[in-house]
């Protein structure tokens, strides 16, 4: 009875093998997942949150009153006669104490409450750039390790058709109507080959190390399929209608805003700043105490040479704050414009190679080996490999560039999560 029930929990382990396996591989990495895990992880962005934060911080306090001062010490201190320097030495000696209170003009603080505020949506703007960008970096990781791997299986692929070649030549070697020279062209083929593959493979980790940078995945997690590069969330004119809304566009409105109030700043100081006292002053034992106010204003007098250069200093950051908006702006229409045309180019190599190079490249090598194998000279055969090689290394290529080149477009515009 033990012995059957050991045999029979044996073949329940043995059944249930392959499913506790499966079970214990991670799943497959998707595109979209790495982008959200890289979003999640990444310390660039709690980097930007925590700039946000700040920046709300200062524009909560942006155009408050300065704190107000105390003032306390000694009045009309007699400095001749029996009591000199004492405290008590003549009537008009008077201990005091007092508190003052700048006050800005009212177009000062309303320009300083500008800046705060626009500086947090600067702020704001940044964070939401930098999680699209670290979108676009962690989707291009992923498909430059996805399109590695494709190499990889690729290479595998042929390195096993070659290997018939290698036979072809020992097998006509053997026959006696081969040669020896035919055997070792074969075999320097095939370990040019194995050199292809270990380049792949070193490419594939340098992928995976920028991978896993972003989303921290293990050197042998599996990826899964990719989206369809061939579909696109936006056409090109509706990202250029919205190109305003992509991240590289975003902080710019703000910038121009906190720009406009720095000027209105430079501007307000050209107007009377005031400044309320009082204080109370205590005499000698006797005579009455002292109460005294005072009123205190600026005079912006001579402002060719202060205030004026002033507003002129920013009048002129004003201006180059939207000078190199434009420029950005155009710069942003020209990559969409470049990314878009690149797009559509691997695209059309992808389909090309796909659909007529490598059934054309595959049917060159069949009638090359058999025509050696049939007797032919093997200077062909060898030929057509090399062209197949290079014809599947490049597709391999195209396809990771198509990838690319999609990622570049996808993440273009910010999610609503990512606002």
């Amino acid at each position: 009875m033990h012995r059957f029930t050991r045999r029979l929990a044996a073949a329940l382990i043995l059944a249930l093998a392959p499913a506790l396996a499966v079970a214990a591989s991670p799943p497959a990495l998707t595109l979209q997942a790495a982008t959200d895990q890289a979003v999640t992880q990444a310390p660039l962005l709690e980097a930007r949150r925590a700039q946000a934060e700040s920046a709300r911080q200062e524009a909560a306090r942006a155009g408050a009153l300065p704190d107000p001062q105390l003032t306390f010490g000694i009045d009309n201190l007699a400095t001749q006669g029996p009591g000199a320097f004492t405290a008590g030495g003549d009537s008009m000696t008077m201990r005091t104490v007092g508190i003052s209170q700048a006050l800005p003009s009212r177009s000062k603080r309303q320009a300083e409450r500008a800046m705060g505020q626009a500086r947090a949506v600067v702020a704001g703007s940044d964070e939401v750039a930098t999680t699209v960008s670290i979108r676009q970096t962690a989707a291009d990781a992923w498909v430059s390790t996805w399109g590695a791997q494709q190499e990889i299986a690729m290479l595998r692929a042929l390195r096993t058709a070659w290997n018939q070649d290698v036979e072809a030549a020992t097998a006509r070697l053997r026959g006696g109507s081969g040669s020896a020279a035919d055997v070792l062209a074969a075999r320097m083929e095939a370990l040019d080959l194995d050199n292809r593959l270990d380049e792949a493979t070193a490419q594939e980790a340098q992928a995976r190390a920028s991978l896993a940078r972003w989303v921290g995945t293990p050197a042998g997690a599996p990826l899964a399929e990719p989206p369809d590069f061939t579909v696109l969330p936006f056409d090109e004119p509706a990202l250029l209608a919205r190109v305003d809304a992509q991240g590289a566009l975003l902080a710019w409105p703000a910038r121009e805003d906190a720009a406009a109030a720095a000027l209105t700043a430079a501007q307000a100081d050209k107007r009377p700043a005031w400044n309320l006292g009082v204080s109370y002053g205590s005499r000698v034992r006797g005579l009455s105490d002292m109460v005294s106010l005072q009123v205190g204003v600026s005079l912006p007098l001579f402002t060719k040479n202060r205030q004026d250069r002033g507003i002129a200093a920013r009048a002129a950051d004003l201006d180059a704050v939207r000078a190199e908006h434009a420029d950005a702006r155009r710069a942003q229409i020209e990559a969409i414009q470049r990314a878009w045309s690149q797009w559509v180019a691997w695209g059309e190599q992808v389909r090309r190679h796909r659909d007529v190079l490598l059934p054309l490249a595959r049917d060159r090598v069949a009638l090359a080996l058999a025509s050696y194998r049939g007797g032919g000279d093997i200077a062909p055969l060898l030929s057509a490999r090399r062209d197949e090689l290079s014809h599947h290394a490049d597709y391999a290529r195209m396809q990771a560039g198509y990838g690319r080149a999609w990622a570049a477009l996808a993440y273009l515009i910010p999610t609503g999560a990512d606002r």
